[in-house]
């Protein structure tokens, strides 16, 4: 029989409905850090870790949301005390954590040209245009993908590379060409890139997927707030009703 009656009774029924949107918040964030975690993977190389820990965090956080929803439903169910007393504690750990993940991703967002900028510079050293090696592939893929060359312009390779030479990657093969192709820092060239660099575009890239965790975050955050709320409120009324004192 139940121990809750009125408004409490529905406020139970309502936390067990949240448990079953909590549980698929859980498999957003997974969805979300594994998404954009897959996108950093990509462009590893020019990332540094803080990139890859938020993505992982989320993940961790969803997997953990998974888990405690059990002790919710289970609870709320029951009626039980206890359960519903360590599901409060337990969702509102996992709030902070998502406020914190959330925040990272928006600070993250705001470093994201400085970091990337810094990566950009330092790795074009690395930067072949005679044996292939993953930061040659890379730069390969970033200019082609994002229609630019250098950092700032075409014109930074001329600290790393001979004779005025680009990366082929700077410059639009015409369809047909045969035999030799050279790519050459001429403002003649009129098979150059666009002529930007690709700090703007890569770092706008980046940021725009460290928003989407910031967001996910945040508003998962602001829905399991209202679950602790109901929780508190039911584990009250379960305590009042079966006179329980203290926490137990």
């Amino acid at each position: 029989m139940s121990l809750l009656t009125g408004s409490a009774n529905a406020v139970k029924y309502t936390l067990f409905g949240f448990n079953l949107i909590f549980l698929i918040t859980g498999i957003i964030l997974i969805a979300v850090g594994a998404g954009v975690g897959a996108v950093y993977n990509g462009y590893e190389i020019f990332l540094v870790s803080k990139f890859f820990s938020i993505p992982t965090f989320l993940i961790v956080i969803g997997s953990f949301i998974i888990v405690i929803t059990f002790f919710g439903c289970w609870g709320a169910l029951k009626e039980n005390y206890c359960l519903i007393l360590s599901f409060s504690v337990m969702l509102f750990i996992i709030f902070i954590l998502e406020l914190a993940a959330g925040i990272s991703g928006y600070v993250l967002r705001n470093d994201a040209y400085d970091l990337i900028r810094n990566s950009l510079n330092n790795s074009m050293k690395s930067y072949s245009n005679e044996t292939q090696n993953p930061t040659t592939i890379l730069w390969d893929d970033v200019q082609r993908n994002f229609d630019c060359c250098g950092v700032g312009n075409s014109t930074d390779w001329s600290l790393h590379l001979k004779d005025n030479e680009l990366p082929l990657s700077c410059c639009r093969i015409p369809p047909g060409t045969v035999g030799t192709f050279s790519c050459i820092s001429d403002i003649n060239n009129i098979n150059l890139n666009k002529n930007q660099g690709c700090l703007t575009g890569f770092s706008n890239y980046i940021a725009d997927h460290a928003v989407s965790l910031g967001a996910a975050g945040v508003v998962i955050a602001v829905i399991q707030f209202f679950g602790v709320i109901f929780a508190c409120y039911i584990a009250r009324e379960i305590k009042i009703r079966n006179g329980i004192t203290g926490f137990m």
